[in-house]
C-alpha cells in the first residue's frame, strides 16, 4: 500500500479505514493486472474505499460515486471544484469558531449553522462548508437525519477541532479530478458500466439487533426489503459480467439463527471478516466484530 495522502474529508459511521488492507486482499487479480478498469461505488459514504483505491490502481480509468444524500455529494463536488474558496470559507468559520472560546458559546453557534442548514437554501460553497464544521464539531462525527430529513445530530465536546484541514482538501481536490459525482438511487449506476467494470457496494448495514439500528443517514429507510432489492441489483450486475465486492454485517455474529443475509447471498462467496467499529452511541458495542465480504468471483488472494 501506498502512503495515502487523500483520505476522507469527513468522519462516516461505518467507515472502511480499518478494513482497507483486508478488502484490498480480496479485490479480484484481473482487476490488479487489468490495463483499464472502470471503478464505480454506489454507495460513496466517506470516502475511505475511494480515496485508497484512486491512490493504489492507477489502472483506474474512470470512477463513478453515488450516495443518496445531496448534502455529501454537494460537499464532494465543491471539495473537486472549489478547493481553494472552500479552504478560506472554512477558515473563516473555524475563527469565528475559536474566537468564541468557550462551550456554552460554540454550542450556540455550532445550533445556529445547524438550524441555517436545515431550513436556508444554501450556495453549494457554504452547503459544503457547513457540512464539513459540523462533521468536525458535533457528537462523534456523526452525520444523522430525522424523518423530515434535517440534520439532528447534537453538538460535541472538542476543545480543539481542526475545522479547515487546508492540505487534506487540497489532496482530496486532487484525486476526485478524475470522480463523476452522482447523486441519486445506487441502481442509476448501471449506467455507467464501460468496460472491465469493478463495483464496491457499501450499504447501510443491516442492524445487528434491534438496539443497533443505525442507518438513519438520510430520511429514507434500508430495511429488509432495500436488502433485497440491493441483491436483486447485485445479481443483476453479476449476470452481465461485472465483478462485485460487497460490504454489510454479520448479524450471525451476534445470533447464529440470523441467517438473513446467508440466505439472501448463498449464490455468491460470502467472507467473515474482521473490523473495529468506532462509532456507536453505547461504547459497549464498539470494538472488534465481524463482517461480511461478499463477492461474485474467485481470483483473489484472500480466498481461503
Amino acid at each position: 500500500m501506498t502512503n495515502l495522502k487523500a483520505r476522507p474529508f469527513l468522519k462516516w459511521a461505518g467507515g472502511k479505514k480499518q478494513l482497507l488492507p483486508t478488502i484490498d486482499s480480496f479485490l479480484p487479480q484481473s482487476f490488479k493486472k487489468e490495463k483499464k478498469v472502470t471503478y464505480i461505488e454506489p454507495f460513496v459514504g466517506g470516502g475511505a474505499m475511494l480515496f485508497f483505491m484512486l491512490q493504489n490502481y492507477p489502472n483506474i480509468q474512470s470512477a463513478i460515486i453515488n450516495d443518496i444524500n445531496p448534502h455529501l455529494t454537494t460537499t464532494y463536488k465543491v471539495v473537486r471544484n472549489e478547493p481553494y474558496q472552500l479552504i478560506d470559507s472554512l477558515k473563516d468559520i473555524q475563527a469565528q469558531y475559536q474566537a468564541l472560546g468557550g462551550y456554552d458559546l460554540q454550542k450556540e453557534f455550532f445550533l445556529q449553522i445547524r438550524n441555517i442548514f436545515n431550513t436556508v437554501n444554501l450556495s453549494p460553497l457554504d452547503e459544503a462548508t457547513y457540512m464539513i464544521f459540523m462533521n468536525r464539531t458535533c457528537f462523534n462525527g456523526l452525520y444523522r437525519e430525522n424523518s423530515k430529513g434535517k440534520f439532528n445530530v447534537p453538538f460535541g465536546q472538542y476543545k480543539n477541532p481542526t475545522i479547515c484541514d487546508e492540505e487534506l482538501i487540497i489532496s482530496d481536490s486532487n484525486i476526485l479530478q478524475k470522480v463523476e459525482i452522482l447523486n441519486g438511487d445506487y441502481s442509476t449506476t448501471e449506467s455507467h458500466i464501460n468496460g472491465y467494470t469493478f463495483f464496491y457496494f457499501d450499504p447501510p448495514y443491516r442492524p445487528l439487533d434491534s438496539t443497533s439500528s443505525f442507518n438513519s443517514y438520510v430520511k429514507e429507510t434500508f430495511d429488509d426489503n432495500e436488502q433485497k432489492r440491493l441483491k436483486d441489483f447485485y445479481a443483476h450486475l453479476s449476470a452481465q459480467g461485472c465483478f462485485e465486492m460487497l460490504s454489510n454485517s454479520d448479524c450471525k455474529g451476534r445470533n447464529s439463527n440470523d441467517n438473513f443475509l446467508d440466505e439472501l447471498y448463498k449464490d455468491f462467496i460470502i467472507e467473515r471478516v474482521n473490523a473495529k467499529r468506532s462509532i456507536n452511541a453505547n461504547a459497549s458495542k464498539r470494538g472488534i466484530l465481524t463482517e461480511l465480504l461478499i463477492r461474485n468471483y474467485n481470483d483473489c488472494q484472500g480466498s481461503n
